[in-house]
């Protein structure tokens, strides 16, 4: 990349808010778009958060943080800035191709050392998959019953039912153990049908001496796709409340789509 090229690129990114085209560019440099890709990824290996968006709404956008920084740069280097539109052989006849070399070597060196290697992911990304107001844990620990699941039997659990005001006795058989919006549950057949059972409400069991049978072909990921799609299209339970102004927002953050929200004067 030339020196002209490099200047006017990074001036014309830092100067848009609004994603560019490689079409604008290329006509703002004087070359093809094909040349201008090729310069956009010299500036994103030296080190500049350059983003690049293919398609019908894309463009190319400068992150915050890899703003062109003169600070380093002698008047004479930043004076290069102005010089748009000329090539090398073009500055040499000004005698400024060392001056325009310097100012990119610099440039390019700062925002290297800026960037850095990507943060790993785990210092960018973190978890808590507990539901909101959540108390903590309850009912039968995972790991108690998961060496009989590996174990691949019938089991005969002890389970209340929510609308049950005791616990009964069943024999089911097994796919495995599902961990859903913070709390476990134990995904298995009983005479043929998927179930999911809380381990909340799953108070006691005993494994059987017979290997489960589970409809053929099916996998455990089969069987949580058929249970969470029945239960996430089944039919609406409509409740009303009141609710404070102020928690309107925190309300449909936590709720999606499953919330609406009549402001006050709209019923």
């Amino acid at each position: 990349m030339t020196p002209d090229r490099f200047f006017t690129l990074l001036l014309a990114l830092q100067t848009r808010r609004d994603p560019v085209t490689t079409t604008d560019l290329a006509a703002e440099t004087g070359v093809s778009v094909r040349t201008v890709l090729r310069d956009l990824r010299w500036l994103q290996d030296a080190g500049f958060p350059v983003l690049v968006e293919r398609g019908r709404w894309g463009g190319v956008t400068l992150l915050p943080g890899g703003a062109l920084d003169t600070a380093r740069l002698t008047p004479a280097e930043r004076d290069q800035l102005a010089l748009h539109g000329l090539d090398d052989r073009q500055r040499h006849q000004l005698g400024a191709a060392a001056d325009g070399r310097r100012a990119r070597e610099k440039v390019a060196a700062r925002a290297s050392g800026a960037a850095g290697p990507p943060l790993p992911l785990s210092a960018v990304v973190t978890t808590d998959s507990r539901p909101w107001f959540w108390s903590g844990a309850q009912g039968l620990e995972p790991s108690a019953l998961v060496g009989d699941v590996r174990r691949g039997v019938r089991l005969r659990i002890r389970y209340r039912r929510a609308a049950e005001a005791a616990p009964a006795w069943q024999l089911v058989d097994p796919y495995g153990l599902l961990a859903k919006a913070g709390r476990w549950y134990l995904v298995a057949d009983r005479s043929g049908t998927p179930r999911l059972y809380s381990l909340e409400r799953l108070t006691d069991w005993r494994p059987t001496a017979a290997p489960r049978r589970l409809r053929p072909g099916i996998s455990l990921a089969d069987a949580v796709a058929e249970l969470t799609t029945g239960w996430e299209t089944s039919a609406d339970l409509r409740i009303h409340g009141l609710l404070a102004a102020r928690h309107a927002e925190r309300a449909q953050r936590i709720l999606g789509s499953r919330v609406t929200v009549h402001r006050p004067g709209e019923g």
